[in-house]
């Protein structure tokens, strides 16, 4: 896929990957074998059937395409733009195994693109109406998809979002060079043209509670992700210039802090920024940086490059753009100056043991081996956990040790009627697997409604 140069976008927020031209789409889509076994269905979350979709592009039915990939995902232009395909389906491409996989990814964007350009030849069909009403908790990937494919069964949808905007981490954490806004914003408004009702600025847990939704809905979804941030719990964190990533992202992402003073959420430009964790949210959080002003923007990570959690294709534009990578280093504590301003970042030197639960080799610390990174803004991008805000309104909601909420096999709670389902559920994941469960949840609440 044609990119931006490396040098050009590092100081722009204009999408990287520019998309395939039809001539190419087309060649790639034949190189599908058609299998009569697809394996690539089987890894795609949201089960997809991929060689129907990439057959009718194959043979030039763009809208026939179009057709069949939105029958099966709600929002195909944001998967195909920020779906891990690589470990996904185009793992599962025989393809792959003498050569490269077929671009699963890289066809579904440009079908997904397609079919926003042509909204008129794709409208979305919908049932009859059941008269039943569902609340859905979130406006992110999950509550989205579950939404569209709700609507689709004739339910009535409302979905309450905390933030000025729908799309959960699609607008507040994923940037604009990796997920263009305008292309939320179009998967949205298929889904209320469709019927789907949005309300922002709701915070389930204040405005309003889970008991006071379950008496005014027939069937309740949650999904309101896992948003709460997780520090590293080292002296200094509490210094000025130390953020959250998604603090840090949400400014600049969601508020347009890197518009500033036009728009009215500043964000602190340094010029080291030392961006700390290995995934995809950290490669954000460091090449935003670059983007509105870092001098030098740097990655810190507690092991090697190879059990980096991030996409590859992340890494590899991380590299490109000029992002600095410290491998095997540990922060211990956060430096700061008599104004209590960041001036470094403490680190210590890690080797590799015994693989831990995840089965990644635990990094172990080297003794003696402190440094200092100079740096003045510490970003910290080591994951999330479970938001209480909801959750302590309703007691009687079952949770695990960490706060996220227990569900059976069809994402149904303990409560009836109530279901639930990503990051709220299994911990901090990619937008895919949210969308999975809002699928799957989506048909479980079809199923309860037209039982009750």
């Amino acid at each position: 896929m044609l990119e931006q140069d490396p040098l050009i976008r590092n100081t722009n927020f204009n999408e990287v990957n520019l998309g395939l031209p039809e001539k190419v789409a087309l060649i790639e889509a034949e190189r599908c074998l058609q299998c009569r076994d697809p394996k690539c269905v089987a890894g795609c979350p949201v089960m997809v059937n991929i060689p129907r979709f990439i057959e009718l592009l194959s043979e030039g039915d763009l809208a026939g395409a179009a057709r069949s990939l939105l029958d099966d995902n709600a929002l195909p232009a944001i998967t195909g733009r920020v779906c891990p395909q690589e470990t996904q389906c185009e793992v599962e491409c025989i393809r792959g195994h003498k050569g490269l996989p077929v671009a699963i990814g890289y066809l579904e964007r440009f079908v997904g693109d397609w079919a926003r350009d042509h909204a008129d030849q794709v409208p979305m069909v919908v049932a009859p109406r059941t008269g039943k009403r569902v609340a859905i908790v979130g406006a992110g990937p999950g509550g989205l998809t579950a939404a569209g494919e709700l609507v689709k069964r004739g339910h009535d949808v409302t979905i309450y979002e905390a933030l000025h905007k729908p799309g959960g981490v699609l607008v507040y954490g994923i940037p604009e060079f990796r997920l263009p806004k305008k292309i939320v914003e179009a998967e949205v408004a298929r889904l209320e043209a469709a019927g789907v009702k949005i309300l922002c600025n709701t915070v389930i847990g204040r405005t309003y509670t889970l008991p006071e939704l379950r008496q005014a809905f027939d069937a309740v979804f949650i999904a309101n992700g896992a948003g709460l941030p997780v520090f590293m719990e080292i002296p200094g964190e509490n210094l000025k210039g130390v953020y959250s990533a998604n603090e840090y992202l949400t400014r600049v992402n969601l508020m347009a802090a890197y518009q500033f003073p036009r728009a009215d959420t500043p964000v602190l430009i340094g010029k080291r920024v030392a961006t700390v964790g290995g995934g995809n949210v950290a490669m954000d959080a460091a090449r935003t940086a670059k983007r509105i002003g870092a001098e030098t923007s740097m990655i810190i990570y507690r092991r090697t490059r190879k059990e980096m959690p991030a996409r590859a294709e992340e890494i590899h534009h991380a590299e490109e753009e000029g992002i600095q990578f410290e491998f095997l280093v540990a922060p211990v504590e956060v430096i700061g100056n008599d104004k209590h301003w960041v001036t470094g970042l403490k680190c210590v030197r890690m080797q590799l043991g015994e693989p831990d639960a995840s089965g990644r080799a635990r990094p172990v610390p080297i003794p003696g081996s402190e440094f200092v990174i100079p740096c003045d803004i510490v970003v910290v991008a080591i994951g999330t956990r479970a938001n209480p805000l909801l959750t302590s309104t309703c007691p009687e909601l079952k949770l695990n040790k960490w706060g996220n909420i227990i569900v059976d096999e069809k994402g149904m709670t303990n409560l009836p009627g109530v279901f639930a389902g990503g990051d709220i559920v299994r911990g901090a994941a990619t937008v895919i697997l949210a969308m999975g469960d809002g699928k799957r949840a989506a048909a479980a609440i079809d199923e309860y409604l037209r039982q009750s």
